[in-house]
């Protein structure tokens, strides 16, 4: 019996030295696991690659190696929301992701997609399994968060009413978009259709052609993310607001232009001092003055705020939960803290 119970005893003692020990990592180039999951080194180097200005002085070793902490606890996040995503079906389909794909390849040439995948040392493999992996979180928390999202009529007055000096408009403002050619091509700028003029007569040939199609009835706001040559391609050209004092400031040929202009009317290409052209579209102005919550534009403005603060809320604490759900080991972090930030460098 005495036997018995020293067996017994010894074995409590292994199973909780066992229990005690750390986890090892599977390999050197394993920097956590989340759910059996593996995330690499070569993961978060990658990103860390393309965040890593190359023209600016070069980070610390410890503002690197806060830099590749930060990343690696984003992809953790990343792969804990993936695989509920994949638990509820929700993983994205061959077509939706070639879609996605063909999107984000159109405002460039073969030559200029090619550079960027090659800056971002992605595979077009690489680039496909990204947009799956996020277009998949975002069916997730448009599921698991947005679709709960409910913004009531109380909720807007009730809003309205607390921030009332917001809705005092000291001047008049005017909602704008614009469709800008330049007479030299910027490598930053992308559009659509990837159209650049390359001197001031192809700018003056494609505000010509712009202003046809405008006149023949084409969506403006479609022609923007088509043709231009300017970072608002992307919103199709909205530049949002413009107070009376700020037009004031710009090119009195734009400010008489804007000012001609009625609610829904396109200017005639403005000749602007660089050579290149500017159309402007005038989508409404808001004169100064108390806007009361009878305003749909007021109504429909502070809906929109109210649902972005509580998507945010929401999101960080689906996040909260979901993480404290899985099981997440953080080897780099460990080995961080156990040589007390003196890991060889990897930059």
């Amino acid at each position: 019996m005495t036997r018995r119970i020293l067996v017994i005893a010894a074995l409590a003692i292994c199973a909780l030295a066992a229990g005690c020990r750390k986890e090892i990592a599977p390999g050197p180039d394993v920097w956590a696991v989340v759910d059996g999951k593996q995330i690499l080194q070569q993961d978060v180097e990658r990103v860390y690659r393309s965040r890593v200005n190359s023209e600016a002085p070069a980070p610390s070793h410890e503002e690197a190696l806060s830099l590749k902490l930060n990343i690696l606890d984003e992809l953790i996040n990343s792969q804990i929301l993936l695989d509920r995503a994949q638990k509820m079906n929700l993983i994205a389909s061959d077509e939706e992701v070639e879609d996605k794909f063909t999107e984000s390849k159109a405002p460039y040439t073969e030559e200029e997609f090619q550079q960027k995948l090659q800056a971002s040392d992605l595979t077009i493999d690489d680039l496909k399994s990204d947009i799956r992996r996020q277009l998949s979180i975002d069916k997730l928390l448009n599921r698991e968060v947005v679709a709960k999202i409910s913004i009531t009529n109380q909720d807007i007055t009730d809003f309205y009413n607390k921030n009332r000096s917001e809705f005092d408009v000291a001047e008049p403002q005017y909602h704008i978009a614009e469709i800008v050619v330049t007479p030299r091509p910027d490598p930053t700028v992308h559009n659509r259709k990837n159209s650049k003029a390359a001197n001031e007569a192809q700018a003056g040939e494609k505000a010509a052609m712009l202003i046809n199609k405008l006149d023949t009835g084409a969506d403006f706001t479609e022609l923007a993310m088509d043709y231009s040559e300017d970072p608002s391609s992307s919103t199709g050209g909205d530049i949002g607001f413009i107070p009376e004092s700020s037009l004031s400031r710009s090119d009195p040929a734009l400010k008489k232009a804007v000012l001609s202009l009625k609610a829904g009317q396109f200017s005639q290409p403005i000749h602007t001092k660089d050579g290149g052209y500017t159309i402007l579209k005038l989508i409404a102005v808001e004169p100064a003055g108390d806007r009361q919550l009878s305003d749909p534009q007021v109504q429909q403005a502070i809906r929109n705020a109210l649902r972005t603060r509580k998507e945010q809320l929401l999101r960080s604490a689906y996040l909260i939960e979901a993480r404290d759900e899985a099981h997440v080991t953080n080897y780099l972090a460990r080995e961080i803290l156990e040589s007390a930030g003196k890991l060889p460098d990897s930059n």
